[in-house]
């Protein structure tokens, strides 16, 4: 073997091939899976996947799908990061979220995290957590000079404002190196309760907060918080779109008061999702520091001034209750997406969030997840370790542009403010979720552990309940949660009963015909909270015998289609004649379907129909026959 000489390119001597060689091959794999009708461009298109905001994976990219120029790290238009250095010295900011009403136990567990690796706080101040008057309690032993400190106090921002000012003067440490920002956000609570009435008192006292801490650098008074709209079924354009509209209306206001516009963008911090896909979270944050550098430059800010502060939050929507310890997967994911993505600050949801108040342990995986991507994995080590990707980059192009298109909509409306009361921005996102909510009903977007690999033997996980803050404006969804109704009424239907609804599998024919579509029957009903139990026979007088055995009141055909077409008629007849209420089919009709119609089935359940519906319908069946 000869060893290229130095400088060489390794595949100097193979010829370049060509994107169309490549679609050549791929028609190939596609025809042999059976796929018609699928040359040159549509093969790649067959391998194309769907994204929200009419964006497209592609399976493909290459040197000639190009994208607006990135710059470098610390530079206009800072999609490579707001800082030249990026997190390569310290890493990002490890954020962790506190919301327990008892001041010393938020207190206990404030020093536990900041002695472990947490290097900033993001508390709940107010309705939903800790009580307004207790701020200097829970912070007793913190050094506001090393460890930072994030309010999130609703109505109550300008009280909290107050009493944590108040913390910071009485310490040793000057004002100017304390690391707060005191998270008013009028508009994000306007989005999230719906009630307007307050608002102008509340835009009036983040000015003034503004202007009384300006002579500080490090203290901000504004977040800019997009976790509302995300929390509602927001895609993510139409997250970054509403955090824009909602920044511009802000400096606005500021600005009016008599604040540069420097020291206005100063003032904000802004917080996103952090999701499961981690492409579409890398690109989402470059994306949302391009977008307000653009914000920034058209209002006349120095370029230094346009860089935008983030703070990434795992994904409340993707949280589950039903097996929680996949939570940790998801966050994990969510958390490397935004160290990737160039997040200033990332807060890892404990994976018990979804069920109540974390507890110690929960709190700790948190926190630790950070540690190994930052001390282990060396995430941070690389600025922008994704910058150069042709799909990140592209990605982020394509998700800016959507984003920018919907925060002009917004403008037009007459602004934030205006497009909240008049219902649009409501109106948008509960379209944008009824279309989801049709993916994950429908399983083109699987939960895992919830409606994909269900463990209906899982011992429940409690958590004390968290307070509620108030609603009345945009919702809180989570992808689990139709399935998850499911299951609580199957726990209710054990608790009566002392066992579980079960439908009945009849297997036919061999298992090397019967056990894929038994095992997908298997899945999809336990994703519901119906157990089941398989009977296999040579013939049908055998199954419906051990069908009338098994006690079920619903029975499903499982096997191939040649099976089917030689034996789904009679195994069908004598399960109804068993005393089957509903017998279903695993598999589409096809051909046969007014047969097996006539012969007894009833319905069919098959990769992409609508399980939530098929689900529900069963359970309905059975409580019909209890």
């Amino acid at each position: 073997m000869t060893v290229p000489p130095e400088g060489l390119p390794l595949a100097a001597e193979f010829p370049d091939a060509t994107r169309e060689q490549w679609q050549l091959l791929v028609e190939g794999v596609l025809r042999k899976s059976g796929a018609q009708n699928v040359e040159g461009a549509q093969a790649e298109d067959a391998l194309t996947t769907e994204l929200q905001d009419g964006l497209r994976a592609r399976p493909l990219y290459t040197a000639d799908d190009t994208a607006a120029d990135p710059g470098y790290p610390g530079f206009p238009p800072f999609v490579r990061g707001g800082r030249a250095q990026g997190s390569a010295l310290t890493g990002w900011d490890v954020r962790q979220r506190h919301a327990h009403p008892d001041p010393r136990h938020t207190n206990e567990a404030v020093l536990a995290d900041l002695e472990n690796g947490v290097t900033s706080l993001w508390l709940v101040v107010g309705e939903g957590g800790v009580p307004v008057d207790s701020v200097a309690d829970v912070l007793r032993g913190v050094y506001l000079d090393l460890a930072g400190v994030v309010l999130d106090a609703g109505a109550d921002f300008a009280e909290a404002a107050r009493k944590l000012l108040e913390v910071v003067e009485g310490t040793d440490a000057p004002a100017s190196v304390a690391q707060v920002n005191l998270g008013a956000d009028p508009l994000g609570l306007l989005a999230r309760t719906g009630d307007d009435r307050d608002t102008e008192r509340h835009l009036a006292d983040t000015v003034d907060l503004a202007a009384a801490v300006r002579v500080h650098p490090n203290l901000r008074t504004v977040t800019v918080d997009a976790l509302g709209y995300h929390d509602a079924g927001a895609s993510p354009a139409e997250e970054l779109g509403c955090s824009l509209a909602t920044g511009v209306a802000y400096l606005r206001e500021l600005t009016a008061a008599g604040l540069p516009v420097d020291e206005a963008c100063g003032q904000l911090e802004f917080r996103y999702a952090a999701t499961a896909d981690q492409f579409l979270t890398i690109a989402k944050f470059r994306a949302a520091r391009r977008l307000w550098a653009r914000v920034a430059q058209v209002s006349g800010a120095a370029p230094e001034a346009a860089a935008q502060r983030q703070h990434a939050v795992t994904s409340d929507v993707m949280m589950t209750e039903r097996d929680p310890w996949v939570n940790m997967l998801r966050t994990t994911v969510a958390c490397l997406g935004a160290g990737v993505g160039g997040a200033d600050a990332v807060s890892v949801l404990p994976f018990d969030s979804a069920l109540g108040l974390p507890d110690a342990f929960s709190r700790r995986i948190a926190r630790n997840t950070q540690a190994v991507l930052l001390e282990e994995s060396h995430l941070a080590k690389v600025i922008d370790p994704a910058g150069g990707s042709w799909y990140v980059e592209q990605l982020t192009d394509e998700l800016a542009r959507a984003a920018w298109a919907w925060f002009q909509e917004i403008e037009r409306a007459g602004g934030q403010r205006a497009a909240l009361r008049s219902g649009l921005v409501g109106e948008r996102i509960a379209a944008t979720w009824a279309r989801r909510s049709a993916d994950l009903a429908h399983r083109r977007e699987p939960v895992t552990g919830v409606s994909e690999f269900p463990n209906l033997g899982e011992q429940p996980v409690t958590r004390e309940k968290a307070a509620a803050r108030a609603g009345g404006g945009l919702p809180k969804v989570r992808r689990a949660e139709a399935f998850e109704a499911l299951r609580g009424r199957s726990d209710e239907w054990l608790a009566a009963t002392g066992a579980r609804p079960t439908v009945f599998l009849a297997a036919i024919g061999p298992a090397a015909v019967h056990t894929a579509r038994s095992s997908f029957a298997a899945n999809l009903f336990q994703a519901g909270g119906l157990a089941t139990v398989t009977g296999e026979g040579a013939g049908a007088d055998e199954l419906a015998a051990a069908f009338a055995a098994s006690g079920a009141s619903v029975a499903c055909l499982c096997s191939g289609d040649k099976v089917y077409a030689e034996q789904a008629e009679a195994v069908a007849t004598a399960l109804k004649a068993a005393g089957a209420r509903r017998v279903l089919l695993a598999g589409k009709p096809g051909e046969h379907g007014e047969a097996y119609h006539r012969a007894g089935v009833d319905g069919y359940v098959f990769a992409g129909c609508d399980a939530v519906a098929a689900l529900t319908s069963t359970f309905d069946e059975i409580g019909a026959a209890r």
